[in-house]
């Protein structure tokens, strides 16, 4: 194993250990900080897979490292960010475990992901990443839109959110993966579309803005879906 080897491996585990803070950070009452330690993961995760490709150095280490990291990071760390999110709010002891799906069906959809030869250019089922940064910027939506603020204060309706998106994880529903072949609008007009949408609702919201962009994100996949069977 060669030192440029282990440089994409390196990044994997800052994605990794940001995300174990996160879970410290979220168990300590601070649930709002959860989503900068997922936003820090998501970044180390792009960084390692990029570096793999840039140096030519791809391994299967790496692909299991990846996935484990991942769990971490966009399943466990979401699935507290959910759970802390119902505890404070509920009466009922039990309920707030019930959202604890996110971290099971997070590691099934990883692991899918890792035997699936479908996924080359697209994805099948909801990214993980794009999961966990929907669940960890619900806070900042509650305080951003008190209206949906009251709903996200019904432990129920977490509940609710948390078994949608699990089931998101591993439906078999094609979405939209940001990777380029080419740069033509005309191939490319829904990714184009969802990075511009992106830009626009993060610019006005800030990070209340990163759930509408992933709610976006699934709707103009299944318009494109609807395209493609016509």
């Amino acid at each position: 194993m060669t030192i440029k080897s282990t440089i994409p491996n390196g990044f994997t585990l800052l994605n990794l250990l940001s995300g174990v803070i996160g879970i410290i950070w979220v168990l300590q009452g601070d649930i709002l900080s959860g989503a900068y330690f997922i936003l820090i993961s998501s970044i180390f995760d792009f960084i390692d897979g990029f570096a793999a490709r840039i140096l030519k150095v791809s391994s299967e280490i790496g692909k299991q490292l990846d996935s484990l990291a991942d769990l971490i990071s966009f399943g466990v760390l979401p699935g507290l960010i959910l759970f802390q999110m119902a505890a404070v709010q509920s009466g009922w002891a039990v309920l707030p475990y019930f959202t604890l799906i996110i971290p099971p069906l997070s590691a099934f959809r990883l692991a899918k992901f890792n035997l699936d030869t479908r996924q080359s250019d697209q994805f099948i089922g909801l990214p993980t990443p794009a999961n966990a940064l929907f669940i960890s910027t619900l806070p900042y939506l509650a305080i951003s839109i008190p209206e949906i603020g009251f709903w996200l204060n019904i432990p129920l309706v977490l509940v609710g959110i948390a078994w949608i998106m699990a089931i998101l994880l591993v439906l078999e529903i094609p979405l939209i993966a940001l990777k380029f072949k080419n740069f033509s609008f005309r191939l490319n007009s829904f990714r184009y579309i969802l990075l511009g949408a992106s830009a626009v609702l993060i610019a006005i919201f800030g990070l209340a803005g990163i759930p509408w962009t992933i709610l976006s994100y699934v709707a103009l996949s299944l318009i494109e879906n609807g395209r493609k069977s016509q």
